[in-house]
């Protein structure tokens, strides 16, 4: 038997390594894998909000022999949220990969009518009433109490941004309890499977200058009620995972 060239033992062998490592993450993750499940009501439910009415589509999908979400979005809004209870201790990694068909012309991460993303994972912490002012508690208690549902507090975005720069972390043009995070940005890579890792204890210090609250809830999102665009996003598995 030819023993392979070299350059081809060594591909193989970092093929196989990340593989090992993928399958670890998923493995030990707090999220329930994508590909592991058979409906998305296993450990995912619909994230909506007030006043927007049409919804962005999600379903289970083969790709390339892995199961996969399939996201649509067309002028609407709306997300899969997996709800967790986790204390983020000093490090909390988030690990996923996802592709998109387009970015946005009109997207625009600085402005309201520019706030749209063919793909996003949206991490929300609980909230802290003494790190909020009177007028904001008196808000949040006005929602609850008409929706009925305890809301979270601060956000983090990791969003597909449209031109925001790879890197840059700013306040949400809505409100500045959400920041945004680019980590992948344009046209670059769209198309095509991208793998996305970060700390997100590290990503709260930087964005919010403070230790973060428990972790509840993960979700993915893929809007575009603001700009009336569409796309097409495909989100793998999700993992959530705390280093030893």
């Amino acid at each position: 038997m030819t023993p392979l060239p070299r350059y081809l033992t060594a591909a193989l062998a970092l093929s196989l390594m990340a593989a090992s490592a993928q399958a670890d993450s998923t493995e030990n993750s707090l999220i329930t894998a994508f590909s592991t499940i058979t409906s998305l009501e296993d450990g995912w439910e619909p994230m909506e909000f007030p006043k927007i009415d049409r919804h962005s589509r999600y379903q289970l999908t083969d790709d390339d022999g892995e199961q996969v979400v399939k996201a649509t979005t067309d002028n609407s809004a709306s997300g899969l949220i997996a709800r967790v209870s986790v204390e983020p201790g000093d490090s909390l990694i988030l690990r996923w990969r996802w592709k998109v068909s387009n970015v946005y012309e009109q997207g625009n991460a600085r402005k309201k009518e520019g706030d749209d993303y063919p793909a996003r994972i949206y991490v929300a912490f609980e909230f802290e009433p003494d790190e909020a002012g009177f007028f904001e508690r008196a808000k949040r208690k006005t929602v609850e109490v008409v929706f009925g549902e305890e809301l979270p507090g601060n956000a983090l975005n990791y969003i597909w941004a449209n031109r925001l720069p790879v890197g840059e972390i700013i306040a949400n043009p809505f409100t500045d309890t959400t920041m945004m995070v680019a980590v992948n940005s344009g046209v670059t890579n769209t198309g095509e499977w991208v793998t996305v890792e970060r700390d997100i204890v590290a990503d709260y210090r930087k964005a919010f200058d403070r230790e973060p609250p428990k972790l509840v809830g993960v979700a993915i999102m893929s809007d575009s009620d603001n700009t009336g665009a569409s796309a097409t996003a495909w989100y793998g598995d999700v993992s959530l995972v705390k280093p030893d």
